[in-house]
């Protein structure tokens, strides 16, 4: 699977998001290593914190269905409504994807308004991370 055709899947999972209290609508089309994908949508919930981004979405579908090897995520976000437009992975879903990425062999894409993409390698996102190896020393 190219990268154009990862793009148009998030912005495909962004139409499924539930966000009736930000009304902003995010999606995500995580590729595995294999060419597998998997898609994520937010969502929200009464009580904040227990909504889930959807980036986190995808990797809990293709983790429990035993993936650990992945290439690429793409995020497509936005107003509901609206086209997507640069909408790059909260704190948080950074610090999840560090759990299960190698730094430099993964490539981050933020889809604009028109599905052309931005492509960053995920250590130039977190650079300075807190790994599963930082609890090692």
């Amino acid at each position: 699977m190219d990268y154009a055709q990862l793009c148009i899947l998030a912005d495909e999972a962004r139409s499924r998001s539930y966000c009736v209290y930000s009304d902003f609508a995010v999606g995500a089309a995580l590729l595995t290593e294999e060419g597998k994908v998997y898609q994520g949508c937010n969502i929200e919930n009464a009580s904040y914190p227990a909504g889930i981004c959807a980036e986190r979405t995808a990797f809990c579908k293709a983790i429990s269905e035993g993936e650990r090897n992945f290439k690429a995520i793409a995020i497509a976000g936005g107003p509901k409504g609206s086209k997507p437009d640069n909408a790059y992975p909260c704190g948080i879903c950074r610090q999840f994807m560090n759990e299960f990425v190698s730094g430099d062999s993964f490539d981050v894409l933020i889809v604009h308004e028109d599905l052309s993409y931005d492509q960053i390698k995920f250590s130039d996102i977190l650079p300075f991370s807190f790994d599963p190896a930082n609890l090692n020393k």
